[in-house]
């Protein structure tokens, strides 16, 4: 065998082994999702009182919205000063979570690459860990818009000045029209869910992640994209969905931390000296 085939087969061999790795941390992070929950994650806002009443309230906060202010606010909206329309523009477009969830799945496949079976023990359940609340992220900020993606075009809300006016109550159900995709908003969905997926984790981070959410939403009511109903309708499904998968996550003790009285707390992740030891010991030759 010749040198330079010698070597073809060496890089044969370590892709081969490196696709396995994938392949076999992947199929473990999704049995450590599909495992029976190992507590009773019972928190007070899925208690059936509180949810049947904030159904309720939330239902009547949208009708009312849609009756009292969508029509006014999309007036307003065309009122407003050229300069900050042109902001908005510019900043609408970080509600989506592509900005967050191509990032994220790019570093789960890393990570699965890099969790060989020959590191340290220490080394590898660092990874995990890191990799379990990239997990989380992923789902809590994907799974809330892409559950609604073709619902919003199923209820067919045109969106303002689609036909002219800003009537609130025009409907075309059942097509797949993006002009008549209006309710929910996509946007605040994602933007919502991106604050609580993330403030979940790192708690002292929500007052800047809520203002941020905030803006997203403001952004799609001063372009006239979305009636103000169809972004508070977007920000609870956003807000509800990351708490149901939070609760997920700690149901099974991935990432959080179920306390007796029902309270979920984000478990301590991995400290950034023990994450810069393993990353010294994957560059290390």
């Amino acid at each position: 065998m010749s040198v330079s085939s010698g070597l073809k087969q060496a890089a044969t061999d370590v892709a081969m082994s490196r696709l396995q790795w994938l392949c076999t941390n992947a199929a473990g992070y999704f049995a450590l999702l599909g495992r029976r929950p190992r507590f009773a994650a019972r928190t007070a806002w899925r208690g059936p009182l509180r949810l049947g009443a904030g159904v309720i309230l939330v239902a009547a906060a949208v009708a009312a919205t849609m009756a009292l202010a969508d029509a006014p606010a999309v007036g307003l909206a065309r009122r407003v000063p050229e300069w900050l329309i042109t902001a908005f523009d510019e900043f609408t477009d970080f509600g989506k979570s592509v900005w967050c969830l191509v990032p994220i799945a790019l570093l789960l496949v890393v990570l699965a690459l890099l969790a060989s079976p020959t590191l340290p023990l220490m080394s590898r359940r660092v990874l995990a860990a890191v990799a379990v609340r990239l997990g989380f992220l992923f789902l809590a900020i994907g799974l809330p818009g892409l559950c609604f993606t073709a619902a919003k075009r199923l209820i067919g809300r045109a969106r303002p000045l689609v036909e002219g006016g800003a009537d609130p109550f025009i409907y075309r159900p059942l097509g797949w029209n993006v002009e008549y995709a209006s309710l929910p908003s996509g946007h605040a969905i994602d933007a919502f869910a991106i604050a609580t997926a993330l403030g979940a984790l790192w708690p002292r981070a929500r007052p800047l992640l809520w203002t941020y959410a905030v803006f997203i939403a403001m952004s799609r009511v001063v372009l006239t994209a979305h009636f103000p109903s169809d972004v508070i309708a977007g920000a609870v499904i956003g807000v509800v969905g990351a708490l149901l998968v939070r609760d997920w996550f700690a149901a099974r003790g991935l990432a959080f931390l179920v306390e007796p009285n029902g309270v979920i707390r984000p478990l301590p992740g991995p400290s950034l000296a023990r994450m810069k030891r393993v990353a010294r010991g994957l560059i290390a030759p």
